[in-house]
């Protein structure tokens, strides 16, 4: 039985931290949707999650897009299948790679900063202070974050689906010599809405999940500047490794037969 105590003991920490996390995201959701609402903190954090991750989700997608249309043309001309080459683009960026890489893009970007601020705030003792002020630390820092992680990254996703079958375009026409009339019907030809909307509502959830790791990491760090630092390595790790699994149950939600 001593053999098995460390096993017992570390599954029993991780239904703890399932709970903990659970909690957390109940509360911080309960307060998304009641009054009072700080606009200015809401629009705020939209601009940061959104605007300024927009160059880097762009360049991600724009070059995926032309890696894929590369790749694609080298495997199906094996097949002499080549014309397919525009349609398994258009799928692939905005079925998978379009919110797959903008979730990590932005968990990269976003989740640390988020943990980074928070943590210092909790390490500062400011979280305390706001309590003190009668501002509840879960209306005026978790759920602005929790909002604009969700509606922003739909947004930045349906942009990289543009750009990412942009790219694409770019390499089979003026690289790959493909009729460019003919590409764009292709393109059309085969897409489905439902394969736009499985993007953009992973990448609703992959904004959630991205928000939420960053909050919680950085509400519960502790320890000084070293804790903040855990926090932030945390956050990042986590949201990546969910986006990776949420991205699974997603899939299998809209295309299981």
């Amino acid at each position: 039985m001593r053999l098995l105590q460390p096993v017992g003991a570390a599954f029993l920490a991780f239904l703890g931290a399932v709970g903990r996390l659970a909690m957390f995201a109940g509360q911080g959701v309960s307060h998304a949707f009641r009054p009072p609402f700080y606009g200015r903190l809401i629009g705020k954090q939209m601009v940061e999650i959104g605007y300024y991750s927009l160059p880097v989700v762009g360049m991600t997608t724009l070059f995926s897009g032309m890696v894929l249309a590369l790749q694609s043309y080298t495997g199906f001309a094996r097949f002499s299948a080549e014309g397919a080459v525009a349609t398994v683009v258009v799928l692939s960026m905005t079925r998978e790679l379009a919110p797959v890489l903008a979730g990590l893009m932005v968990a990269g970007r976003i989740g640390a900063s988020i943990a980074a601020e928070i943590g210092t705030m909790r390490v500062t003792e400011q979280i305390d202070a706001l309590t003190t002020l009668s501002t509840h630390p879960m209306k005026y820092l978790i759920a602005p974050r929790l909002i604009a992680g969700t509606t922003m990254l739909p947004v930045l996703v349906l942009i990289g689906d543009i750009i990412g079958v942009f790219g694409g375009y770019l390499v089979g026409v003026y690289k790959l010599d493909f009729n460019s009339t003919i590409y764009l019907e292709r393109t059309i030809e085969y897409l489905e809405t439902v394969d736009v909307v499985s993007g953009l509502v992973k990448a609703a959830v992959f904004g959630f999940i991205v928000a939420l790791m960053g909050c919680y990491h950085g509400y519960n760090s502790k320890g000084g500047a070293q804790g903040v630092g855990r926090a932030t390595t945390n956050a990042v790790v986590s949201a990546s490794i969910l986006i990776l699994i949420s991205n699974y149950f997603i899939t299998e939600l809209f295309f299981s037969k």
